[in-house]
């Protein structure tokens, strides 16, 4: 393409002039960036449109949990608050498992004996066992808790690059539309001078490729914001966006143990050792107690006899060592994987604190950087253009320093964008929901 153009401007003198044109219609300033809810239809080039509508009562923090309870982790907490209540009422009992009760009736074939024997047998709680049966209760009730949390900070992430990539999707696509339009119409423009016979016809089939595109320019920022639109959507399963999610920085020197998914690990971890104590207190087994009513009758040709007993036992179970030991060994296996965990967790989190906060210093620079070559561009763009009413300059220099200036002022539109996005996935990367 380039060397097409390069020939073609050989080819004849004007076509300087009309490289000239070609500029200066291309570098007209865009519209200020703004997140709009509605994207014209006459304008899209696929008719496939992925709409977004901006709702000013919705917050992000009611956003995300929104999300939360239409998201497909909120059955598995659900489960896990079920099953820390379960664990809770079962430390509430007063016997450490089903009592069971037991008749038995036995008669002699002469029919002069009668024998009916009735008992209920009740397991007890060892010694500390319904305490640390209550303490794994109360860690399972902590750790689903902890776990919604780290969900709803997950959540949270997502939506965060989801809104921001929409965001700068958005402006993408503002300008390849202008630039269509302004292409568009210098195109008409050329086709009126070729006519007028000012211009060869070369130049309008160079004007028409250009326009080509732009228009395929534009097609492939179409694609990626609908591509956006359709990830977000995807995410929080609604068309509906906040008209604010710009946040506040939360600087921090380092991970808190805080955050929400070091929480969660570590009320995993602690529920397993609650789990680990009460298994070893439950040793080779429950205790016993038996309460039991025997009834004996005794009759013959010559006499009877009638015995009522009351009788009591205790059922010791030992020697369940070996059969524990099994079980112990497989949670100290899980217990240990989550110790793991954590350290990697820690490792991790720790490398995302310090890109997050390398990549804030670094975006920070560069839009002071991009904010003061922008107002140096538009000082030097006035200068230059009062020159060239004055015929002090030609049009190939203020069509230069236009051309730098615009690229200037949309380079500080999208770095403003990219840092209020690192703040909120600096935020993300120290455990803050919004």
């Amino acid at each position: 393409m380039y060397l097409l153009f390069a020939r073609v401007l050989r080819e004849s003198k004007n076509r300087c002039r009309l490289m000239l044109i070609l500029a200066l219609y291309g570098m007209i300033p865009l519209p200020s960036f703004a997140l709009s809810d509605q994207t014209n239809e006459s304008s899209l080039v696929v008719q496939h449109h992925d709409q977004i509508v901006t709702d000013s009562t919705l917050s992000l923090a009611k956003l995300i949990d929104l999300t939360l309870e239409k998201y497909p982790d909120s059955t598995w907490l659900s489960a896990l608050e079920d099953e820390a209540l379960a664990l809770q009422k079962r430390s509430e009992s007063w016997t450490a498992g089903a009592s069971q009760a037991g008749l038995r009736f036995q008669e002699a074939t002469s029919g002069t004996l009668h024998y009916i024997d009735g008992t209920v047998q009740v397991p007890l709680w060892n010694l500390g066992q319904r305490e640390a049966q209550r303490e794994t209760g109360d860690k399972a009730v902590l750790n689903a808790q902890m776990q919604t949390t780290a969900t709803k900070l997950n959540i949270a992430g997502l939506i965060r690059m989801a809104l921001w990539d929409l965001s700068l999707q958005k402006i993408r696509y503002d300008q390849a539309l202008a630039e269509v339009d302004i292409y568009g119409q210098l195109l008409n423009k050329v086709r009126r001078r070729v006519e007028l016979g000012d211009l060869p016809r070369a130049d309008e089939l160079l004007a028409q490729s250009e326009l080509l595109q732009k228009r395929a320019s534009l097609t492939f920022a179409e694609a990626e914001l609908m591509h956006a639109r359709k990830r977000y959507s995807s995410i929080t399963q609604s068309n509906k966006i906040p008209s604010i999610y710009e946040e506040s920085l939360v600087a921090l020197k380092e991970i808190q143990q805080s955050h929400p998914a070091l929480m969660a690990v570590n009320s995993q971890i602690d529920r397993k050792q609650a789990e680990l104590k009460a298994l070893k207190l439950t040793g080779s087994g429950q205790t016993n107690l038996s309460v039991g009513v025997n009834s004996d009758r005794f009759t013959n040709d010559t006499r009877s006899n009638k015995t009522e007993s009351f009788n009591i036992g205790v059922n010791i179970p030992f020697g369940g060592d070996a059969h524990l030991q099994p079980q112990l060994a497989a949670i100290n296996v899980e217990l240990n994987r989550l110790i793991a965990e954590r350290e990697l967790l820690h490792r991790a989190l720790d490398q995302l604190h310090h890109e997050a906060e390398h990549n804030l210093e670094v975006n920070r620079a560069e839009l002071d950087i991009a904010n003061e070559l922008k107002q140096v561009a538009e000082e030097h763009l006035k200068m230059t253009q009062q020159s060239f009413s004055a015929g002090e300059i030609n049009l190939m220099d203020l069509l230069k320093i236009q051309s730098r200036t615009q690229q200037a002022i949309l380079n500080a539109k999208e770095r403003a964008v990219i840092l209020q996005r690192d703040q909120a996935l600096y935020n993300q990367a120290v455990g803050v929901t919004p």
